[in-house]
């Protein structure tokens, strides 16, 4: 992936996480669908390459739909993620997606040590 075009590459990793938190939550009511939503969602997270643009924008995509729709409830008790095994385990991918862009955020960078006495005194 190329860093010369942030302002390009993250609303394309932005749409395409959607896409496929969209289609996660369309499929994920049979045993394939969610293996395959799984597959792709992982498969897109762990090949993009760490930092702050590419996995946490796909992931914000990805999370978005599923979390917010996925958890909300309508008018007449009608939900888009039923509490069933598959939806339990769509929500739990949820996670598992959310703790590896956490996992694979770039360290904070420390300055230089100062000079504040705390190590060996040279004469």
């Amino acid at each position: 992936m190329s860093r010369s075009h942030p302002a390009v590459l993250a609303p394309l990793l932005l749409t395409a996480g959607l896409g496929t938190g969209v289609a996660s939550l369309a499929l994920h009511g049979r045993w394939w669908g969610l293996a395959l939503a799984a597959a792709a969602t992982l498969a897109a997270v762990l090949s993009l390459p760490r930092g702050w643009l590419a996995r946490p924008v796909f992931a914000l995509g990805w999370l978005v739909p599923v979390l917010v729709v996925g958890l909300r409830t309508g008018p007449g008790g009608d939900v888009v993620v039923v509490a069933d095994l598959l939806g339990y385990l769509l929500l739990a991918l949820a996670l598992v997606v959310a703790v590896v862009v956490l996992l694979t955020l770039p360290a904070a960078r420390r300055g230089p040590p100062d000079e504040s006495g705390s190590g060996p005194v040279s004469a």
